[in-house]
Order: structure tokens, then sequence, then C-alpha cells
């Protein structure tokens, strides 16, 4: 049954009270790990084609909008959105054949469009608008790649969201079609091979349903131009080599073919080919996945590799392919205590990019591997870019921090100078914020460093709106970065939170290992931790406290919420890995387990992830809190049955007047699929938070 809200509810608790869950069917579904049982009787939800599952999903929207329809101050928040997001942004140039290429949204544009002009200072034309792909802007540009000569690319199409691509070639000078649409790609780059053709990745079309079924053995093949896709020849992968992840890439001289390929997220085997060499074979530089390795560039022969086999925080090595054995390895570029993040080549420079407390340390070396300078960045945050060709005198960066909008600068390499190149002009005075960074202490004494972002003077009273995100895996590092939603919850007197968690790779491998597999619950004791100092510090009260993130992000709001449901106020989990005994099952969810492990590994391992796992850690008669779960239909990464699963069991759990909504986008995936469909959410994000915590925006006030 399906109650719908009145417009006009006084207060959150009026209108929980008012708030009846559709019923979901349960079903006698159980599996047995290691003698024990295990019942999931919303297992029915795992098949998003049936028709059951669609009207799931569409009783649950209706409850759910229903309720955030009902919010007084819902549409103002959109409304303040839409006007910090109306501003030009643009992304650093790049240069192809006679052309600089960037990318340029004038504010609301749904999806960002591709320009080109000849010359740094000449006039900016229309490339290719992603606008344009489909009528409701849910068709997005998911990569391009153009010949080294610049005088063809392939540009690839994402529909909807969907990880799945389509590929098109097209000549540059009048964007004129060549050959057929290339289908059914995934996790994929282009790597063109002079003018002639290019290689690719994918897997076989899966049986079953293409956004949830399990997909096994990438392949990565060779297409050339002009002959039909169905005779591309498969040089990787399959059956005889199967890898769950595998791409190819090509040195900027086109001499050497580099091929990653793994089988989980962490290490990868690594294999060369000479091209000029007319009967050149793979040769396996490493044939182990103990570690990650990545060509960086060659010189001749010699290949230059970011490597972190007995460096966990990563090194630079050269490798004679003549004898490629990893005792040949000569470092030239050694380990340091600070965690080596991307590296890339301009000029015939390398700039490494390393990690100092999570705050960006820019180093320029030559290809020797000696230091020539750190470059000097405008403050502590966030630098990418230093991508290049070998022929460039200069190079562009990025740089951008909690309150510093992502700022475009020219670094000449020769002189080490950064001159500014393009500023946004965003509705925002930094000068009204701070950031300070702390360190706390976990639970086993570890010290987490966090950063805190406010409006300055803010009192330290309890009793302000927060926002707690983090991440905490696959060793992906959190950095300072501006985010220009957040600018309307901190200018309404929010704070946000965001601790660097073990699992990420903030400080190297052993940070990331000491939050993985038997050692996950370092993640959530880490996260549990910056609340507890939120609240000590008087930040703020529980009463006043959100936390949230997405995908490994979203399992760490549901870890959270379900071990210490008194800690917080609202929970704002989001495309989340939920049911950790069964994540490894769909699309490429098995390369997750060096992370997490499975099920299956060993008794040990089912017990410690059913332990946490978020969809089997409920408790009934518990009151949770205020939750607005969000996912979407074609998230074919993170399957949408983890929520609608880790929902389900909530609502049938939870006791007390804290709704538990789940909200699910159509026509979007692990993220959103345009900016319209992004706004919307974040205003029912922010939206739902301030009404659960009973806080009337300071913007609402004034308009009144």
């Amino acid at each position: 049954m399906i109650v719908v809200l009145a417009l006009a509810c006084s207060s959150p608790k009026e209108e929980t009270a008012n708030l009846k869950y559709p019923t979901t069917a349960k079903t006698d579904s159980v599996d047995t790990y290691f003698d024990t049982k295990v019942p999931d009787p919303y297992r029915w939800l795992e098949n998003d084609t049936a028709k059951a599952t669609g009207e799931w999903v569409k009783s649950q929207n209706e409850v759910t909008f229903a309720y955030l329809n009902a919010i007084p101050f819902r549409d103002q928040i959109k409304k303040r959105l839409e006007e910090v997001y109306n501003y030009e942004r643009v992304t650093a140039p790049f240069k192809e054949g006679d052309y600089y290429y960037f990318y340029k949204n004038n504010g609301l544009q749904n999806q960002s469009v591709l320009f080109r002009k000849k010359g740094i200072d000449g006039e900016p034309e229309i490339f290719l608008d992603p606008n344009g792909f489909s009528k409701d802007g849910t068709s997005a540009l998911g990569g391009v790649s153009f010949t080294k000569d610049g005088t063809m690319a392939a540009y690839l199409i994402q529909e909807g969201g969907s990880d799945w691509r389509k590929a098109v070639v097209i000549k540059t000078v009048d964007k004129t079609m060549i050959g057929d649409t290339l289908r059914d790609l995934k996790f994929t780059g282009i790597s063109w091979r002079g003018n002639e053709g290019f290689y690719y990745s994918s897997y076989d079309k899966p049986k079953g349903s293409e956004l949830s079924a399990k997909t096994q053995y990438h392949k990565i093949y060779y297409h050339k131009l002009n002959a039909p896709q169905k005779s591309d020849v498969m040089i990787f992968g399959g059956e005889k080599t199967p890898r769950r992840y595998a791409g190819a890439g090509l040195t900027e001289d086109e001499r050497f073919l580099i091929i990653s390929a793994s089988t989980s997220t962490t290490g990868n085997e690594l294999y060369v080919q000479d091209l000029k060499d007319p009967k050149g074979k793979l040769v396996t530089v490493v044939g182990n996945f103990d570690n990650d390795h990545n060509v960086v560039d060659n010189d001749g022969t010699r290949l230059i590799i970011q490597t972190n086999f007995n460096a966990p925080n990563s090194k630079i090595v050269e490798v004679d392919l003549v004898k490629p054995e990893v005792d040949q390895w000569k470092d030239i570029i050694p380990e340091t205590e600070q965690a080596m993040q991307n590296v890339s080549t301009a000029g015939r420079k390398i700039f490494i990019n390393y990690l100092k407390d999570a705050s960006t340390l820019i180093k320029q070396f030559d290809y020797t591997g000696k230091l020539e300078r750190e470059v000097e960045l405008p403050d502590i945050g966030s630098a990418g870019g230093f991508g290049g060709k070998i022929g460039d005198k200069n190079v562009y960066y990025t740089f951008t921090s909690f309150t510093y909008p992502s700022t475009i600068f020219n670094y000449d390499i020769a002189s080490g100078k950064s001159t500014l190149y393009e500023k946004p002009k965003v509705d925002f005075n930094s000068e009204d914020y701070e950031t300070k960074q702390v360190f706390y202490t976990s639970k086993d004494g570890t010290k987490i460093p966090m950063f805190i972002t406010h409006k300055k003077g803010l009192e330290l009273n309890g009793k302000n709106p927060t926002m707690l995100y983090a991440y905490g895996g696959f060793n992906i590092s959190l950095t300072p970065s501006f985010s220009t939603s957040r600018i309307v919850w901190l200018e309404n007197g929010g704070v946000y939170a965001q601790p660097n968690l073990r699992g990420g790779g903030e400080y190297g491998e052993k940070w990331h290992r000491s939050g993985t597999k038997m050692n996950k619950q370092n993640v959530f004791d880490d996260f549990i931790a910056a609340a507890e100092y939120l609240i000590k510090e008087k930040y703020t009260s529980t009463n006043y406290l959100a936390i949230q993130g997405g995908s490994n992000g979203g399992l760490l709001v549901g870890a959270t919420m379900t071990q210490r449901p008194d800690l917080m106020k609202v929970a704002l989990p989001a495309v989340g890995v939920m049911d950790m005994l069964r994540y490894n099952k769909f699309t490429a969810g098995a390369g997750w387990a060096y992370d997490y492990g499975t099920a299956e590994d060993s008794k040990e391992m089912f017990e410690y992830l059913k332990k946490y796992s978020p969809v089997h850690a409920f408790k009934p008669g518990t009151t949770y809190p205020a939750t607005l779960v969000t996912t979407a239909d074609h998230d074919d990464r993170v399957v949408p049955a983890h929520s609608y699963k880790f929902a389900a069991t909530m609502q049938e759990n939870h006791v007390g007047d804290n709704p538990v909504l789940i909200r699910i986008e159509t026509k979007s995936g692990h993220g959103s699929s345009n900016l319209s469909k992004a706004i919307e959410v974040n205003a029912d994000q922010f939206a739902f938070t301030w009404y659960s915590m009973g806080v009337t925006p300071p913007m609402v006030k004034k308009s009144m």
C-alpha cells in the first residue's frame, strides 16, 4: 500500500508517520557457505529485467518522490544549485595535429562540448557536441583518441550511464565517418597504430541482462579501418588467457605495443611487443599479479616503468627489453616517504605526482631520473595534468582545492614557471571559508588525516550540520578538490569533512592493504572515529551529522550505519556494494576480490564478510538513521540490486520515525548521466539531510 503524502507537512516526524513503504515480497531462497545456511529472501530483486522488479522500483520511487516533494525548500535548493553551476567551465587544452582541443560547458549544458582551435590563441570551433547524441541528454562522450598526425579520431559514446560503449571513427578535417560504428566495447581506450587501425578492449555480450550478468573474459582486438567489426583480430585474452581486465597502449613513438592484464583491481601482468620487428611477438616482462606496473615511456629499447615491486610507495625503474627479467631492472627514481601517484611525460621530462598528507607534490625529472625541480604550486591542494608530447616546450595543468575552483595554468618546462591560463568565474568567495587538516586517532591507535572546511568564524557549539564523506578502498586517494554543488552546503553554514581512510592510496600500498580483506573493518573504524572526533570537538553532534559515500564509499556508509546507528542522524549511501556475499556474481564484480575477498575463499573470509555485509547486518527492531539510498537502473558497475536488497531489508527491520527511502534514477549509471540529473540528486540529498535534521537552510529564511 502506498500513501501519497500531503505537500505541506509541518515536520519530518509527522511526515514519516504518514509514510508507508511498499510491501516487498519474500522468497525462500537460501545459499549455503561452509555448512552455514544464509537466507536471501530478496534475491528476486537481482533480476533487473523482471516485471516484478520494475513494479517494485516504480512503487518505491512513488513513495520516495512523494516524500521529497513535500520538503518545503527542496525547489529552492535545486534553483540555487542551478545558479551556482551556471558558469563557464573549461578543461586544460591538449594538442593533436595542428589543433588544440579542450572541453567547455557554458554552464547548464547536460554534456560538456569538445572544442578545437588552430594555435593556442585561435578561434574556437565545435568539434563534437554530445548534447546531440540523444534527445534527453543522457548519452555522453566517453573518450576520444587521435592518430599521431591528428588527421583521424575515434570517439566513444556512452548511453544512459552504462559502461558499454560504441566507437565512431572520423576524419578530423570534416568529421566524415570512416567505416561502421563499433559496438559492445567495455572498459577500454582507443590506441591507434599509425593511420591503419587501432586496439580496443571488450567482453563477449553476456547471457541474460547486459546490465547485470557477469562479464568474465576481457579481450583485446585490433580493428583495421573500413573492415567490418566481425573481422577484428583478437590479440590477447579470451579463455586461453582469462583476464578480467586487459588494456592495450602504444608508446608515443608507436614502436612498442604495451599490454597490461589483471584479474583484479590491484596487480597486473605486463607484456610488450616490438612493432618495428615484423616477426616480433609479445614478450612477458611481468608474468604475475603481485604488484602494479605501468609503462611511462620508452627511450629506444629502454622502457621506463612505474612499479611498486619491492617499493610500497612506488618507484621508477628502467628495463632493457633485451633482458626484461625483474632481476635486471634498475632503479632510476627510488621510492620516497611520499606515495607516488600519477606519472606523466612531456618535453622528454618525467612529472611525478606525490602525495604529502593527501596533498599534491609535483617533481620534474629528466629521463635518467635526475631531479630537476619541485614544481611551485599555488597552494596546498591537488594538481593534475602535466601530460603532453615529447616535443612540447610547455604543458598545462589544473589546480584545485576545497575553496579553490579548478584553475588552469600554463607551465614552461625549461624555466619551471607557471602562468595563469584560465580561471573560472564562480559565484563563490573563497575568502569567506577556511580549511584545516587534523589528525585524529582511530580505534587501533592509527593516526588518520582529515580535512575540514567551513565558513570562517564557525561557532563550535555542536549544532552545525556536517557532511562526513569518505571512500577508503581500491588504492584510491581522496585529495582536496572544489565541488560546485558543495557551495550550497557551505554557504548555508554546513561543515564538510573528508578523512583519508585506510584502504585508500594516500600513503602507498601498505595503507591500501591495511584496509583490505580481513583488515576491512579498519576502514569502518577509521570512519567511525572521524565522526566521533567531529562530535567531541563540537563541530557537530549526532542530530546534525550526515555520512555520505558512493560505490565502495556506499559500502562504507552501509557498514557504518548498521554498526553504529546511534552515531549519525542521516545516511546517504550511493550506488553501494551492499551484498558482500554475492557482489562477485555480477558484471565485473569478481575483479574486486583483491580488496574484499569472497565468501567462497574460506570459512574465515565468509564469516568476516557476512559480519559487516550491510544487507546481512540489520537487526530487527532497531532504529536506524534517516536514510536516502540512491542508485540507477543503468548502473552496470555496482548493479542496483545491491541497493534494492539493502533498502528492502532496512525497511523490514527499522523502527522509529526516521524515513528509509530509495531513489532510483532512470537512464543513469554509476554516476549521473548528465548535469540536470546530477543537480536533481544533489538537491534531493541536501533537502533530505537538512529536513531530517530539522534545519531550515539560512537561504530559505532570508527569502521568507
